[in-house]
């Protein structure tokens, strides 16, 4: 009786000693980082047979238990990568509003002061002081333009170095966790009792941490073995194997750094942009976000480097030559060839650059063209559109677009499946140099204007639209154009040319046909000036015909061109001419700044999102103070019991030894 007593008593003793092991456990992990609670599972162990009746044999601890919700535990992982996508993109997009409200600034307000000098050279063509003051400006305005390219670089630049580290920090992650899987494996070949609680705790908080950078999954097997899984379903632990994440340069845009993943026996490409996290998050603000504003700010470049080279060339400068370019020329060799990137993988040798052909039509998009072993087929990366540019012919085969450039190819031969990455706005803002160094070379004398009839009555009108060789049109002068309406509501025209010939009648269709545009001086001459015929011309009696003098703009000292070109602050250039330079900088200010705002609401809602799962899973599996320490009176005492059944034990086993004394 008191040996069996006795037993009990020790039974108890030990449970609750591990009672109070565990208890004590919790309480110094309470600020343990991952760690779960855990429980000791007590029983009553089997009574003995005594006579009619089952005599009770004490307790025993089944097992320490894990308290761990997997469903919890999976919400808070989840909404864990999704916080760590939506706080890192909003980080990112606040230094890149950053940099569009300084830089973006001091371009515009270069752009402000270039275009109030050039309203000075207006107003006073002679002044040699204001003309430096211009090339002054310009260098200001294209230094702007390459500062602010270099702020996109250096953004890049960090977000590159970012994907890297992270890189490393998953494959760090990616050892451990195939480390653990091992002990596990190995801890159950040697032993069936329990989890190793601890161990699991330590695992599930390398994958918490791993959540934080990218979209995570895992599969457990019947060993306790864990498939750790990325992104989409992308194995990167496959049981006691781990998988590493590199990166390198890309291709065909070394700059835009790519991820593989390395296994033992292969190498596979991972797309960075669909992990998640803060992984996936780096890749959609270099890839999406700098390469959307990039690609504006250099249409914009280019839109004013082509309008105003284009505005010099139709003008004369102090020397009495044709202007010259104010800045780097859209279509240079560097700039036309660094619009094709050629990805290493092709296996032709086909070479090839884009044209500019008209700066008002070309968009910020991305293009692929593909040679499927006869044409060219091009791909608008944005709305995945795409055209036939035709055959691959060779060196020198223009291949026009809609989109205001032209596929060239220079050399060499496609093979079938080779694709080109086009880029048409690339480089502008990063190549842009101000060209002209002497004030004297602005063209601000227009040479030659167009003077209405006094005895004109309607608002027809007659304009210069394109100046091709403005010497060879001030040698054409002077010349009238007569526009006649004969008989009632049948319009044309006539041109007398400097030796006093007139032409023929040509047909003139008024409004609402599109106004007529006209090379002068007229063939067989080669066209030195295109005019445009306009409205409705009352040219009938007695005030037929009307007439519109072009003559010699007198000579350089005139403003005509300048004020042309002032006019191009006004006009609508860029995004099919629908916005003008300023307009269009703002634009794509107002646009960052409103990513940003957005991704700071997203960055909030995850983050309240990420606090309620974390807090329902530590419901279950953290450590409550309070708890544990009315465990610990509860434990304290079932363990002085048992030493008290213990010492009665003792007690009674004594009596009967004195007894047979």
């Amino acid at each position: 009786m008191s040996v069996s007593l006795y037993q009990t008593g020790v039974s108890g003793l030990l449970s609750a000693q591990q009672q109070l092991a565990t208890t004590g456990h919790n309480i110094t992990n309470v600020n343990t980082e991952g760690y779960n609670r855990q429980r000791a599972e007590q029983n009553a162990a089997l009574g003995n047979v005594n006579g009619p009746n089952y005599i009770g044999a004490g307790t025993y601890i089944q097992d320490i238990t894990r308290i761990y919700d997997q469903f919890s535990y999976k919400e808070q992982l989840q909404s864990q990568s999704q916080l760590g996508q939506a706080d890192s993109l909003h980080q990112s997009l606040n230094q890149l509003n950053e940099i569009m409200s300084f830089s973006g600034t001091a371009l515009m307000n270069s752009m402000d002061l270039f275009y109030q000098g050039l309203n000075g050279v207006a107003d006073n063509p002679s002044d040699l002081g204001l003309r430096e003051m211009v090339v002054h400006q310009a260098n200001i305005l294209s230094a702007n333009f390459r500062s602010l390219n270099q702020n996109f670089d250096d953004l890049e630049t960090a977000v590159n170095g970012e994907i890297s580290q992270t890189a490393s920090k998953i494959s760090e992650i990616s050892l451990e966790l195939a480390k653990i899987n091992e002990t596990i494996l190995h801890s159950q070949k040697i032993t069936t009792a329990g989890q190793p609680n601890d161990l699991l705790d330590k695992r599930d908080q390398l994958i918490t941490e791993l959540s934080q950078y990218t979209n995570v999954s895992t599969v457990e097997d019947q060993n306790g073995v864990m498939t750790v899984m990325i992104g989409q379903g992308t194995t990167l632990v496959a049981g006691i194997t781990p998988l590493t994440v590199e990166v390198t340069s890309g291709d065909p845009d070394p700059l835009k750094t790519q991820l593989r993943l390395v296994s033992p026996n292969s190498t596979v490409a991972l797309n960075g942009s669909t992990l998640g996290g803060s992984m996936g998050a780096n890749f959609e603000f270099r890839d999406e976000h700098i390469g959307q504003v990039r690609a504006e700010v250099n249409r914009l470049a280019m839109a004013i480097s082509d309008t105003l080279n284009s505005s010099q060339a139709d003008g004369l400068d102090l020397n009495g030559l044709q202007g010259a370019n104010l800045f780097t020329d859209i279509n240079s060799v560097a700039l036309q060839q660094s619009r094709v990137l050629t990805p290493a993988t092709n296996g032709g040798s086909l070479t090839a650059q884009v044209n500019i052909t008209d700066v008002s039509l070309v968009p910020t998009d991305e293009f692929e063209i593909r040679y499927d072993g006869t044409d060219f087929i091009m791909t608008n990366m944005t709305d995945q559109s795409t055209i036939n540019l035709g055959p691959a012919a060779g060196a020198g085969t223009v291949h026009a677009t809609p989109y205001g450039f032209e596929f060239i190819e220079t050399g060499g031969l496609p093979a079938n499946d080779d694709s080109y990455i086009i880029r048409p706005t690339e480089n502008s803002a990063a190549l842009m140099q101000t060209t002209m160094t002497d004030g004297s070379a602005i063209a601000a004398s227009a040479a030659v204007e167009i003077t209405p009839s006094q005895n004109n009555v309607s608002a027809g009108k007659v304009e210069i639209v394109d100046m091709i060789d403005p010497i060879a049109a001030q040698t054409a002068m002077p010349m009238r154009i007569d526009v006649l309406e004969s008989p009632a509501g049948v319009f044309n025209y006539t041109i007398t040319d400097n030796l006093g010939a007139t032409s023929a009648p040509i047909p003139y269709p008024p409004p609402p046909a599109a106004p007529l545009q006209v090379n002068l001086p007229p063939l067989p001459a080669t066209a030195a000036f295109t005019i445009e015929i306009s409205g409705t011309p009352s040219g009938v009696a007695p005030n037929a015909p009307e007439q519109f003098f072009i003559g010699d703009a007198f000579g350089v000292g005139n403003s005509g061109n300048a004020v042309a070109m002032a006019k191009t602050q006004e006009l609508g250039v860029t995004n099919g001419g629908q916005e003008t330079f300023a307009q269009s900088l703002s634009k794509s200010t107002a646009v960052v700044g409103s990513k940003a705002s957005s991704a700071e609401l997203v960055a909030d809602t995850a983050q309240a999102l990420y606090t309620q799962a974390f807090n329902r899973n530590q419901a279950t599996s953290g450590v409550n103070l309070d708890e544990e320490a009315a465990n610990l009176l509860k434990f304290q005492q079932a363990y002085q019991a048992a030493s008290q059944i213990i010492s009665t034990a003792n007690t009674i086993f004594d009596t009967i030894l004195s007894a047979v004394r």
